[in-house]
């Protein structure tokens, strides 16, 4: 795996101030506490990966290295969230790539429009050098990848008064939230819908007062978040893959002994498996749920779906990575 790389990487960056055990900047990091934020609340497959990345390090420090997990907004959303990281108010989290692009533009490539068909060739892609590449500049914002974790294929979700999405021509003028994720965004506005980006944490309540007809995200979080309860449409799309960022601090990593990474890594490797099996089995048994709760399910034929954004990349030339587009196409 390509963690191991992250093992003999040793760039450090300034402090910010943590609450070490240490005497100075020189000095490797003895005891810590870390906060771990996330968006998404407990039944999320990345909260529930994460408790078992904390027992792996809790247990195999002996408690030099403590975890506290904070979920449902607690620390803020993914934006305040990634920035507590770049600024050291936030020690670990797991957000969709494409909302790290301030900090490194070509993160989130993996969410062009229709890439992958299948849950392995995503992970495939996620843990090889095209990812690693797109990630080679978040070190120099404080931001240390440990892991990929998974969110699964997005899909889109309509209000009861919009009705069900069974072709583009139904996307026309569909008022959508997105996250804040530049190829999702365009992807919906090639498929002729008004995307609108709204804080995951708002997202249920404008649903429900109908600010938004529409928002699209993987099947588990449609579920786990209980979307359905504000939503009476759900058309299986997969129009993007999700890949989530599992992060720590670069000046806390920087920080560690050798041994420590080491126990970091395989905590993370050990999540990073288990929030990948949750999300594949809930996707798969999500969508007989989500009838039985009274979602109406809906397949379009994904051909014109992935005619009507076949531009994408080129869409994007100008902002990623010419050799990165080149590998992507």
């Amino acid at each position: 795996m390509r963690f191991k790389k992250f093992l003999i990487s040793l760039g450090a960056v300034c402090a910010f101030g943590l609450l070490i055990g240490c005497a100075s900047d020189e000095d490797t990091i003895d005891t810590v506490n870390l906060k771990a934020g996330f968006s998404t609340g407990e039944s999320d497959p990345r909260v529930i990966a994460t408790k078992l990345f904390k027992e792996e390090v809790e247990k195999n420090t002996d408690g030099r290295i403590t975890i506290d997990i904070y979920t449902d907004s607690e620390l803020g959303a993914d934006s305040d969230l990634i920035k507590g990281i770049v600024n050291g108010t936030v020690d670990i989290t797991a957000s969709s790539a494409g909302n790290f692009s301030s900090y490194d533009p070509n993160v989130g490539i993996s969410a062009f429009p229709f890439l992958f068909s299948n849950f392995e060739d995503a992970w495939f892609f996620v843990d090889g050098e095209i990812e690693e590449k797109a990630e080679s500049e978040l070190p120099e914002n404080n931001i240390r990848v440990i892991g990929h974790y998974d969110n699964g294929f997005r899909c889109i979700t309509t209000s009861e008064n919009f009705g069900p999405i069974n072709s583009v021509s139904d996307m026309d003028g569909l008022i959508i939230r997105t996250p804040e994720n530049q190829i999702v965004m365009q992807t919906m506005l090639m498929l002729g819908a008004e995307p609108k980006v709204l804080p995951f944490n708002e997202l249920y309540d404008a649903l429900k007062n109908g600010t938004f007809e529409a928002q699209e995200n993987p099947i588990p979080v449609i579920y786990n978040s209980k979307l359905y309860e504000v939503q009476k449409n759900l058309a299986i799309t997969n129009h993007s893959y999700d890949v989530l960022l599992f992060v720590i601090r670069e000046d806390i990593w920087s920080k560690l002994s050798e041994s420590d990474r080491e126990i970091i890594y395989q905590a993370a490797e050990k999540a990073q498996t288990k929030n990948r099996e949750l999300i594949k089995s809930q996707t798969e048994e999500y969508v007989d749920k989500l009838t039985e709760l009274g979602m109406n399910i809906t397949t379009p034929n994904l051909y014109e779906f992935k005619k009507a954004t076949s531009g994408a990349t080129e869409i994007f030339k100008d902002t990623y990575d010419a050799d990165l587009l080149s590998l992507i196409r």
